[in-house]
């Protein structure tokens, strides 16, 4: 593929050059979902979202990002043969588990996400929910064994980094008051620190075009919707499984105050600067 001409170039940049002046100083927490991450290559995949995010980075922005492993976590159970069991979107979590998503996203998954972005600059570190007592969590439900439900975000260390000119990269594993870890969806982590952040997006990148009327349907994908219209999407049953958390935290978190929520195709190459600095709106908006 030819470069583009200067010319071009200097076009993309003036039309840029809005959106860095509105959203220069702004928290935008970002969700790289495990099936974003195993959709592509590793090498595509990630290098092209950690591109995005330095350059959110280097005009002013303040991206926090949250990932997830769900994939991962599914593949290492699988060939220590283990079975997976899934209610409404969450894995059912016993000890054995628990320790393995520990393993596998503070161990494996939050490394890459660090080095990657570290290749463009010592920008990323790394933290997990147990530090600095960044999330606490009970169990959820005692039928889904150590899945967390976040009751209470701590988010100094987040905001010590950002002032720092550090990107965070947080997994999600959170640590309840007497020492226990516990697995919490990401999704929903990355809802609950945006609306301690104050965030003025949050984003949620995964593995189809954005949410969906019928499940099967990409035609049918929702480009702007509120959160009245979700809460009746979900009640109805039109949203379900693995979308259900995606959707809680976005009417969660705008509701709060966050400003936009966004879920996006994280296969699509610069899927975040599409959206960030571009008129035409890509994936699902909720307002």
């Amino acid at each position: 593929m030819s470069a583009p001409s200067p010319q071009v170039t200097a076009d993309v940049l003036v039309h840029a050059l809005p959106y860095i002046r509105r959203f220069a100083g702004h928290v935008v927490v970002v969700k790289y979902g495990g099936n974003a991450l195993a959709g592509a290559s590793d090498d595509d995949a990630l290098g092209l979202f950690a591109q995005d995010i330095v350059l959110m980075h280097q005009v002013g922005m303040r991206p926090v990002v949250v990932h997830g492993g769900g994939p991962q976590i599914s593949e290492l159970m699988q060939r220590l043969g283990m079975v997976s069991e899934f209610r409404n979107g969450l894995r059912v979590t016993d000890a054995a588990t628990v320790d393995i998503a520990r393993m596998v996203l503070v161990g494996q998954v939050n490394p890459q996400l660090v080095a990657a972005i570290n290749v463009h600059g010592a920008l990323a570190v790394g933290v997990s929910g147990g530090d600095a007592g960044l999330i606490r969590a009970v169990a959820r439900d005692p039928e889904l064994g150590f899945v967390g439900e976040v009751t209470e975000v701590n988010p100094t260390i987040l905001t010590g980094l950002l002032d720092e000119g550090f990107i965070p990269v947080v997994a999600t594993i959170g640590v309840g008051d007497d020492g226990q870890a516990y697995n919490i969806n990401a999704d929903t982590v990355a809802g609950a620190l945006a609306e301690a952040l104050g965030a003025e997006k949050l984003v949620y990148l995964t593995d189809i075009e954005g949410l969906r009327r019928v499940v099967d349907d990409p035609s049918s994908t929702i480009r702007q919707t509120t959160c009245d219209e979700l809460d009746a999407l979900m009640a109805d049953g039109t949203i379900a499984g693995g979308m259900i958390p995606k959707a809680e935290s976005c009417v969660r978190a705008v509701r709060a105050g966050v400003r936009r929520a966004h879920v996006l195709d994280g296969r699509i190459p610069h899927v975040l600067l599409l959206e960030i600095f571009t008129d035409e709106g890509i994936g699902t908006m909720v307002r």
